[in-house]
Formats: C-alpha cells, structure tokens, sequence
C-alpha cells in the first residue's frame, strides 16, 4: 500500500479483553495449569483476568472522542462483554464487533486456549477487514478528551510515545554486579518463570531488529499498527510467529507485541516520536487515595492528558474505587448515558 492510500484509510482500534469471572474461562485456565503440574504461575494470577467493565469505558470513550475511527474490535475468547446487546438498532451496532480467538488463532488451534496477551496480541492483523491502520489498546485504557487521527498517524508514518534507554544487561551496576557474582562463584538466577516485566519483553523485541545496546522504551498507552508490517514480517518469519504465540501464559522469553511493532517501525523509519500528549496512569492497588486525588485533578486541569489507564480496579480499597469510578462517569460515561446523549443531539 503507498503512503497516500494509506494515508486516506481508515483506522480501526482492536481492544483485547477478558471475563476472568467467567466459569468457562476459569475452567480452562484451571485445566490448563493442572496439565502442567497445577502450581500457579504468577502469569496465572486472578488479577491478569479481572474485570470490572473497564471494557465499557474504553469503547465509548473511543465513540466519544475519536468518532473518526472506523470499527472497533474487541478480541476475546468466546465470550461478549454485557454492553455489547445495547448496540444492537443502533448506528453503531455494525462498527462493534467481537472477534473470537479462534478467528486469528486459525491454524494454529494447537496453540489455544491462550491466556498470554503477547501471544493473542500477536495474532491481531489476522482478524478479517481490519483496516491497515489500526490502535491497539488494552481494556484498561480509555481516552479522556478528543483526537484527532494526527494523534497517532501523520506523514505516512505511525506516532510512537516513549524514549530510548540502555538495555539493562547493559547498565554499569548491571555488569558490576555480574561481575561480583562471577568472583565469588554465585550463580545468575534464572527469572524465565518469574514476574514478566513489561521492559525485559520490549528488549527482547528491540534485539530482533538489531538494538544490542538501547531500547526504545514505550509509555503505556495506545499504540498505533499499521497491519502490512505484522503480515510481512510473519509471512518471511513463521517459526518466530509460531514461538511467540506457543506460550499460553505470559513468558519473559516473549517478544511483546507492542515492542515489535515500535521498533520495526523505527528501523523501516516509519514512525514519528513525539511525547506532547500524556497518559494519566492510576495504580489504586498501590497508591494513596490523596495521591490518586491530585493525578485525577492534574489530569482535569492539563490538556495534554488525553489517555488513561487504570490498573488492577479490583485492588482498590473501596473509597479509591467510588472516587475512579465516579470520575470516569463523569468524564466518559457509560454506554447507556452516551446513546441517549446521542438521541437526544438528534432531535
């Protein structure tokens, strides 16, 4: 596709996004880790697969604020967030849709079920018609004031957030500490089944193209795709496509999609960096509420806060909860509140 056909498509947003309450899920989660010996991995911990309808306000803030987007695509495994039987007669009933993991795991069904967001997330071009301009987003992100599609596409390239760092086997105290452990006989410890930390995986994603020494370190919020890039590089690369979605927990031995695609980009000199607009990003499991008060009130008062992210819900004591929830309602609102503002501007 040239620059000027793909600066005149559309752009999707493909949101991933899991029920952990389910029954169903539960059990599949819980069958798979018995037919691994039946020890939990952090990987497999209840917080990754919890919701409290974040979903929701991530779908109508995109309604909201970026009407320009063309269909949103919410990727799950058999099942259907609540909301989504409000839109049926509607407008927007067509530019909703739910994309089950057997449609983009389709051939390669040995691989399922998947309980790995990297492994599901590198999957996402192959969902049918997406657009080859398209936002991937978590469930817990939403946007908090009007885009424009400049915001994350411009020139023909893709907007990337985020600045360079030393990779971290590469830090000085990293090396001093090595070479500590080397002179008195200690052994590295492996932490492939550890904790997954989201910089390990964007360095295991930079060293693919060629970043031995730095890595272009993401800020978290929505990123940017552009479809052809993950197909092209899948079709010449089938073994490292197959490996990454092999893993049906998260494994530091991954690539994150995220990472992929931010550094692609950058060796093809396809992307843009620019760091104006900011991420209001709520942790209410592991901040006070005093602090959670002033991010909020910062995030009122400064424009260049445009996305959100809220973390673990389900950690936060209540009064925590009541104060995030009330402040999304009031800033976003629920589907019900949005279609009947909708009907109403019609009028």
């Amino acid at each position: 596709m040239t620059d000027s056909a793909i600066q005149n498509s559309s752009i999707d947003a493909v949101i991933t996004w899991v029920d952990g309450a389910d029954p169903a899920h539960k059990e599949k989660l819980e069958n798979y880790i018995l037919s691994i010996g039946g020890q939990r991995p952090r990987a497999a911990g209840a917080a990754r697969f919890h919701s409290l309808n974040e979903i929701e306000y991530c779908v109508v803030s995109l309604l909201k604020f970026a009407p320009w987007i063309g269909t949103i695509y919410v990727v799950s495994d058999d099942q259907a967030p609540g909301f989504i039987k409000k839109l049926a007669g509607t407008k927007y009933e067509s530019r909703v849709k739910v994309i089950d993991h057997r449609t983009i795991f389709a051939g390669y069904e040995d691989c399922l079920p998947s309980f790995s967001s990297m492994s599901i997330a590198s999957l996402l071009w192959r969902i049918p018609d997406l657009a080859e301009r398209f936002i991937f987003l978590n469930d817990d992100f939403s946007l908090i004031r009007p885009l424009s599609p400049d915001a994350f596409y411009r020139d023909g390239k893709v907007v990337l957030r985020g600045s360079w760092k030393v990779q971290t086997e590469r830090r000085v105290i990293k090396k001093i500490v090595r070479w500590f452990k080397g002179c008195f006989g200690l052994e590295e410890k492996d932490n492939s089944n550890s904790r997954v930390r989201f910089i390990g995986v964007q360095e295991n994603s930079a060293r693919m193209f060629g970043y031995m020494e730095n890595v272009f370190q993401l800020e978290h919020n929505p990123h940017p795709w552009l479809k052809s890039v993950w197909r092209d590089y899948c079709e010449r690369n089938p073994d490292s496509l197959r490996a990454n979605i092999s893993f049906r927990l998260r494994s530091a031995l991954q690539f994150v999609p995220e990472g992929f695609s931010a550094h692609c980009l950058l060796k093809m000199e396809m992307a843009i960096v620019d760091n104006q607009l900011r991420t209001l990003q709520i942790k209410p499991g592991d901040q006070a509420l005093i602090r959670i008060r002033a991010k909020l009130a910062q995030a009122e008062r400064d424009e260049s806060y445009v996305f959100a992210c809220f973390q673990s819900l389900e950690n936060a004591p209540p009064e925590a909860l009541t104060l995030i929830l009330g402040w999304l309602d009031r800033r976003i609102g629920d589907l019900d509140h949005f279609l009947e503002h909708e009907t109403d501007s019609c009028r």
